[in-house]
């Protein structure tokens, strides 16, 4: 059944005790109020970012309202990637190639279900399915209870740069031999005039610009949905549909995260941090993989991601050429 879901807006309510929640005990405040609190609150270090959350939340709602129609009822199978934490009082829509391995370790330590370190927990542990909940394993009346009571949150990060490190990580290095068997075997199939009977059985030297020309085939989505790993962040979240109290980006990563932990009641969870002067690096190969792309693919590509550069507020990249 479609899910009716709450109105955006970011106002905590009392929770009904069905739920047994750390924070009902009335021990101390729920994430959501807390960030209330913040918002309504005199001036310090925290309210100053609580600031530069609400603000990126007004640029989201603006987003919305301006460049998305009627749209569809969601159903409990459009909030699968919304993972759940009721002792926290948390929601998180994960992005993959925006650190949802990390988040989804810092979850398992949060929730006791890990080691209390997130660094110790092997990365397919953290994806393992049914680790953690998400709303789609409730009925709709528990799902509006959360979207109503629980802080929401996501991560989001440059479109290309996301959609390089997922061609990178997929489709380029040799760990990635499931994905290249299920996706780089189809591309090759499809794409490359007379390919060798390797590429066909491995499907592990798909170039960008082929998995660009299948992500722009017409057939590809029609066939099945896009891979979680370069399905657009609005598509996988609907941010224009599911209030999000925090937008977390891959850029101020450390910062954002830290503010989540400090409103969930766990500033001493340290989130894991990227080597030094990773971020940089992304972008630069990223610019290297795009720069080789035609004008003509990179302007429909941009179409086609257009809604994720809009809604997030990221401007399209300076190496593309858009006129």
């Amino acid at each position: 059944a479609p899910v009716h879901l709450m109105p955006l807006s970011l106002c905590p309510i009392a929770f009904e005790n069905s739920l047994s929640s750390g924070w009902l005990s009335g021990k101390r405040r729920s994430p959501l109020q807390m960030l209330y609190d913040l918002d309504q609150g005199p001036r310090s270090a925290l309210a100053a970012l609580a600031a530069e959350h609400r603000q990126r939340r007004d640029l989201l709602r603006r987003a919305c309202s301006r460049h998305t129609r009627r749209q569809r009822l969601l159903g409990p199978e459009d909030l699968r990637h919304v993972l759940v934490d009721d002792a926290h009082g948390l929601l998180y829509c994960y992005v993959p190639k925006v650190a949802c391995t990390n988040w989804k370790r810092v979850l398992l330590a949060l929730s006791g279900r890990g080691p209390a370190d997130p660094r110790a927990i092997p990365a397919h542990e953290a994806h393992a399915p049914g680790r953690l909940p998400s709303l789609a394993d409730f009925g709709p009346a528990e799902i509006n209870r959360r979207l109503r009571a629980y802080l929401a949150f996501l991560f989001v990060r440059e479109p290309f740069e996301r959609l390089a490190s997922a061609y990178r990580n997929k489709l380029a290095r040799p760990h990635g031999a499931a994905f290249q068997r299920r996706f780089g075997t189809r591309i090759v199939r499809r794409l490359r005039p007379r390919p060798r009977p390797e590429a066909l059985a491995r499907g592990h030297d798909v170039r960008f610009a082929e998995f660009l020309a299948y992500l722009l085939d017409p057939r590809t989505r029609r066939d099945e949905p896009f891979n979680e790993h370069w399905e657009r962040a609005h598509a996988l979240c609907h941010p224009c549909r599911l209030r999000y109290d925090v937008v977390g980006r891959f850029e101020t990563l450390a910062d954002d995260a830290a503010f989540v932990l400090g409103l969930a009641g766990a500033p001493h969870l340290r989130f894991p941090a990227p080597p030094p002067g990773a971020p940089a690096a992304a972008r630069a190969r990223a610019e290297r993989l795009f720069r080789d792309v035609s004008p003509f693919y990179q302007r429909r590509l941009f179409d086609l991601y257009r809604m994720d550069f809009l809604l997030f507020n990221y401007s399209a990249p300076a190496y593309v050429r858009l006129r």
